[in-house]
C-alpha cells in the first residue's frame, strides 16, 4: 500500500475519516433543524465528495460555476442551484444546461429578468436578498425586492423558486455567540421578507440560507422558522478560519497542504519549502491573522491525531513557502490552510487518506 510518507510533494491531503464525520455531522444538524440541505460544492469541487452528500440526503447541490454545474449534471446531479448572479454572456450555456437537468439561477436585476425571458423558456429562478453582507442581493426593505418577486412571480416563463441569501459577514464575527446573532439575524429577514411577499399575494415556494460559520455555531435546539433550505459548504473540510471562528476543532479539518523543506540556511530561523501561493493560495485567513497556513507537528496524514507546532508559512511567492522556523532540508511538513476552498482550487487531485495509508485519488474538477 502507498504510503504518504513516499509521494511526491506538494500534495493535497484528504483524510477520508474526518471529512465522513464531517459530513455526517451536518446531515444530522440540518436534519434537526428542519431544513433540507443544498451543500455547496465549490469548497470540494468532487463527484465522490458530493455522492457521499447525496448518499446522506442532500436535496441538490450548489455551485459557483457553469463549470461545475456541467460537471455534477454528467454524472448524475440532477437538480444544481448556480449560485451565483447570472451571467449574461453566458446564457447559451445556461439554455443548454437546463435542458438537461434542473438548474436553478439566481439574480438582482430587472437587466437580468429581461435578460432571461428573452429566452422564452421556462427556467427556475431564486431572487437573491441582501441579508447584510451587501455584497450582491436586493435589499430586502426596498420596493424593489416587491417589484422584483412580482415580476418573477407573474412572468410567463420564469419559474420562481423563492429567496436565496448567503450572509457572508457571518465570517467577520469575534464569538460563535455574535456569529450565531448574525445566522438568526440572516433567518429573521429572509422569513420577514417572505412574509411581505405573501402578503402582497406572491407566492414564495422557498427560502435558501446558509453558511458554514452561521450553521456550525447554531444549535441543534435552535429553529429555522421560515427557512425551507441550508447550503454550507466549507463544513465538509473546514479549515484554520474555521478554527479560530470557533466552527470546529483542529482535529475536525479534512484538508492539508504536505510539502518539502527544499532549502534552510544555516543560522536562519526559518526554512523554504515547496509550498507557495499556487498551493496554498494568498487568502490571510481570520482577521489579526498573520500568516498562510498552519503547521503541524507532524507529517502523518490523519489530522484527528494531529497538534499544530506554533510554526506557519509567514511568506508566500509562486511556489516558494517561508515557515517561519529552521527545519532541516528533506523535512516533510503538513499545512492547515487558512481558507481550504481556494486551497483546493490550486490542485488536481486528492491524496485520500486514512491515517498514513493513501486509500484513494480523486480528481479536482476545477474551471470556470
Amino acid at each position: 500500500m502507498e504510503s504518504i510518507h513516499d509521494v511526491p510533494t506538494p500534495a493535497l491531503v484528504l483524510d477520508l475519516d474526518v471529512l465522513e464525520a464531517n459530513l455526517r455531522r451536518m446531515a444530522a444538524k440540518t436534519a434537526a433543524l428542519g431544513v433540507s440541505l443544498r451543500p455547496h460544492t465549490k469548497t470540494h469541487k468532487c463527484v465522490e465528495v458530493a455522492e457521499r452528500q447525496r448518499a446522506l440526503g442532500a436535496a441538490g447541490i450548489t455551485v459557483s460555476t457553469l463549470y461545475e454545474a456541467r460537471v455534477f449534471a454528467d454524472h448524475g446531479f440532477s437538480d444544481i442551484t448556480w449560485a451565483f448572479p447570472v451571467i449574461l454572456s453566458r446564457l447559451r450555456e445556461v439554455e443548454e444546461l437546463a435542458a438537461r437537468v434542473t438548474l436553478r439561477l439566481i439574480l438582482d436585476s430587472p437587466a437580468a429578468v429581461d435578460a432571461l425571458e428573452a429566452l422564452r423558456r421556462p427556467l427556475h429562478v431564486w431572487l437573491e436578498v441582501d441579508s447584510g453582507q451587501h455584497r450582491s442581493g436586493v435589499d430586502p426593505e426596498s420596493p424593489a425586492a416587491l417589484e422584483l418577486a412580482r415580476a418573477l412571480a407573474e412572468s410567463p416563463w420564469l419559474i420562481f423558486d423563492g429567496l436565496l441569501t448567503h450572509a457572508g459577514h457571518s465570517y467577520d464575527g469575534k464569538s460563535r455567540e455574535e456569529i450565531a446573532a448574525v445566522a438568526e439575524e440572516e433567518r429573521r429577514v429572509m422569513a420577514g421578507l417572505a412574509e411581505r411577499l405573501r402578503g402582497e399575494g406572491i407566492e414564495v415556494p422557498a427560502v435558501s440560507v446558509g453558511s458554514t460559520p452561521g450553521m456550525s455555531a447554531r444549535p441543534e435546539t435552535a429553529r429555522l422558522d421560515g427557512v425551507t433550505e441550508a447550503r454550507p459548504g466549507n463544513y465538509v473540510f473546514y479549515d484554520y478560519t474555521q478554527v479560530a471562528l470557533g466552527s470546529c476543532r483542529v482535529v475536525d479539518c479534512g484538508v492539508t497542504v504536505l510539502a518539502s523543506v527544499v532549502s534552510h540556511r544555516p543560522g536562519d530561523e526559518q526554512c523554504v519549502v515547496d509550498a507557495g501561493a499556487l498551493a496554498m493560495s494568498k487568502d490571510l485567513g481570520p482577521r489579526g491573522h498573520a500568516g498562510f497556513g498552519e503547521v503541524f507537528a507532524d507529517s502523518g496524514g490523519g489530522t484527528g491525531a494531529g497538534t499544530l507546532s506554533g510554526a506557519r508559512l509567514t511568506s508566500l511567492s509562486q511556489e516558494h513557502g517561508i515557515v517561519g522556523a529552521p527545519f532541516p532540508v528533506g523535512t516533510r511538513l503538513r499545512v492547515l490552510p487558512n481558507h481550504s476552498c481556494l486551497t483546493v482550487a490550486q490542485f488536481d487531485e486528492y491524496l485520500v487518506v486514512r491515517g498514513d495509508e493513501v486509500v484513494d485519488r480523486w480528481k479536482i474538477w476545477r474551471g470556470r
